[in-house]
């Protein structure tokens, strides 16, 4: 029979108190408990550990070059439980996350930052990227979660829903269409669009919902491939078009003095999701952070629905 941890480390006790009484009691078994444990150890690796003698017991050659490998094994498996321990209370941990570039900027700091006034001993590696990144990312293992859209009939990633994104249009306070009720998105087809590049999540759910209604919005060709949400609302800025994007944006938008249309016909949104890899378990911290950002983000949904609907 292969040894045990077990055996192991009746043999670490035996070999530190030199003594069965003063082993037995340091594990909490009977005298007869450890030797039998001592005796099965011996007989399992074919050596005799100790020389007994009436009242001592003495280590033989072999004995303490096993003492050697027995701590060891000891050891780690006491690290394993303790790190195990740890990771269960929460003590410590790793969490990283992928998000677009507005979702890093504009959601994730303020969730991240109430998340570790919480857990301080868990540390949040945070990465802004493209939005087309953030899936491959996911599944690479680069990252343990990420934050954005789920691709459709995708079975390598699983998502958790936590908010949705509507599409709506930049532009100048004077531009002619900011003003206009009813925005639809027909009503686009004729303006310099800038937008996100091809392969773009939003880009790609964009174009398929407006083909259902058969509208055609075609990106400016000279800016089409723009990858930053800052250099498009830049471009919009400077006067050099308009742009599609999501509500997402809107605080970025305000801020530089530009403005908001959800254009109708249809109303266009997006699932926001934290995204994991459908073949891979998260760790405690994982989870954690996981279930913290859920639960705070449908609390700020209800709390915004309830005083929308208060101040009617």
């Amino acid at each position: 029979m292969e040894p045990t941890l077990k055996q192991f480390r009746a043999f670490v006790a035996v070999a530190e108190s030199g003594q069965f009484t003063r082993a037995a009691e340091r594990l909490g078994l009977s005298q007869s408990a450890v030797s039998t444990l001592i005796s099965q150890l011996e007989q399992n690796l074919g050596l005799r550990l100790f020389d007994r003698h009436t009242r001592l017991l003495r280590l033989t050659q072999a004995g303490a070059e096993a003492l050697a490998v027995a701590r060891q094994a000891v050891g780690d498996l006491d690290r394993l439980v303790e790190n195990a321990r740890d990771l269960n209370n929460f003590s410590r941990g790793r969490v990283s996350i992928a998000a677009g570039t507005l979702q890093a900027a504009l959601m994730l700091p303020r969730l991240i930052r109430s998340f570790r006034d919480r857990y301080p001993n868990i540390d949040v590696t945070m990465h802004d990227v493209s939005e087309r990144a953030v899936v491959d990312m996911v599944k690479s293992g680069q990252v343990d979660l990420g934050l954005g859209t789920v691709p459709d009939r995708d079975s390598e990633v699983l998502g958790l829903e936590l908010t949705t994104d509507s599409f709506l249009v930049v532009m100048p306070p004077e531009h002619p269409l900011a003003q206009r009720r009813g925005l639809r998105w027909k009503d686009l087809e004729a303006e310099t669009l800038i937008g996100p590049q091809r392969g773009n999540p939003i880009r790609e759910r964009l174009r398929a919902e407006l083909a259902r209604v058969q509208v055609n919005l075609t990106l400016h060709r000279s800016f089409q491939d723009v990858s930053l949400p800052l250099t498009i609302i830049g471009m919009v800025e400077a006067g050099l078009g308009i742009a599609v994007m999501t509500s997402a944006v809107n605080p970025l938008a305000k801020s530089m003095g530009l403005v908001t249309v959800m254009p109708v016909e249809p109303i266009i949104t997006r699932k926001i999701s934290l995204i994991q890899r459908a073949d891979h378990s998260l760790s405690p911290a994982c989870r954690l952070f996981r279930d913290f950002l859920h639960r705070s983000t449908q609390s700020s949904l209800r709390n915004g629905f309830r005083r929308t609907g208060s101040g009617q």
